[in-house]
């Protein structure tokens, strides 16, 4: 191995290894730090639970056939779709 590339290489490891020192991604609210995550996990169920109803209205629900997959990958896609919309850190 070259030292150019074992230089590379060190410098790439220790670069992803300080990324874990960057601030944890928190909201303050009342004075308390929640993770991001967890709001995006609630729009993410809320999501689901509207695309449910709306669904339910119109007699499609049949579209999201089993029902135990789809309804978590939903939930799933709209909280990582949260993620990106409101905290693009």
């Amino acid at each position: 191995m070259r030292p150019s590339t074992a230089l590379s290489f060190v410098s790439i490891a220790a670069s992803l290894l300080l990324e874990g020192c960057a601030a944890a991604p928190s909201v303050a609210v009342f004075g308390a730090a929640f993770p991001d995550w967890l709001f995006c996990i609630v729009g993410g169920v809320l999501g689901t639970a509207i695309v449910h109803v709306v669904l339910g209205k119109r007699g499609k629900r049949a579209l999201l056939a089993p029902l135990a997959l789809s309804y978590p990958a939903l939930t799933a896609a709209l909280a990582m779709a949260f993620w990106l919309l409101f905290f693009p850190h």
